[in-house]
């Protein structure tokens, strides 16, 4: 039987009880409807995994034993970045959650030319805390031991100027494949744009911060598709789907 995995911001240490947060609290009794003495698995991002026992689930409080710690990792050796031009509604949401799930180390999702969505004020906290609850249960589906952090939105300009390492860009009008490429100390940047593309403009700024222009086949890929194929493909060429593994 498949045994639940939860993240939690709380201290684990083996032979102590934590009383859960009130999100993970109704999760665990109204959606996932654990009883008690049922093992759960919880981790908050320090490293390996706490195998533990539900001993109290009522309205007032859910209640873990910790039992024991699982020195455990589902981490690739590739370190990657994706720059993540924000699109409507699911197509984003998707794209979150499978990047999470094909091993992305951080998200930051991008303002550029073409978006549609347009964030203000209170919206844009409200939609940063929506996009990382959803790389919360994705880490918790997927198996890995850390939960990407998602960090705040920005526009192309200035993030373009902070990153390190390999840096490519998706663009249907390049001819460099990743094939043709390799990683800079075990890192990746990639940066994908929303549904209408880069203008020619944000394309020269890339270059000029570094970014190499790679193209993902003879196909027009949707943004949500061109992300995944290409976390997909360095992890294919340089992390954990190769075989043997790329060294850090």
């Amino acid at each position: 039987m498949r045994v639940s995995r939860l993240y939690t911001t709380a201290p684990l240490t083996t032979g102590k009880t934590i009383v859960l947060d009130d999100d993970n609290a109704h999760y665990v009794r109204t959606v996932l409807r654990l009883k008690k003495d049922t093992d759960i698995i919880l981790f908050n991002g320090s490293g390996g995994e706490y195998l533990g026992s539900i001993s109290e689930v009522s309205r007032k409080a859910v209640l873990i034993d910790i039992k024991h710690w699982i020195d455990r990792s589902a981490e690739s050796p590739l370190i990657v970045t994706l720059g993540l031009g924000i699109s409507r509604g699911d197509r984003m949401d998707f794209t979150v959650q499978k990047a999470v799930e094909l091993g992305v180390n951080h998200i930051t999702p991008l303002m550029t030319e073409h978006c549609v969505v347009q964030l203000k004020g209170e919206k844009r906290p409200q939609r940063l805390l929506h996009w990382q609850k959803i790389a919360q249960h994705a880490s918790e589906q997927s198996g890995r031991t850390i939960v990407p952090p998602l960090t705040n939105i920005h526009h192309l300009q200035y993030w373009v100027s902070l990153q390190q390492g390999l840096k490519v860009f998706l663009d249907p009008y390049a001819t460099t494949s990743l094939a043709e490429l390799s990683p800079l100390n075990g890192q990746v940047t990639l940066l994908t744009g929303p549904e209408g593309g880069f203008a020619d403009q944000e394309r020269e700024l890339a270059k000029a911060a570094g970014f190499i222009p790679v193209s993902m086949g003879k196909r027009i890929l949707r943004t949500e598709t061109a992300s995944l194929a290409a976390l997909a493909a360095v992890q294919m060429l340089w992390g954990d789907f190769a075989a043997p593994p790329y060294p850090r």
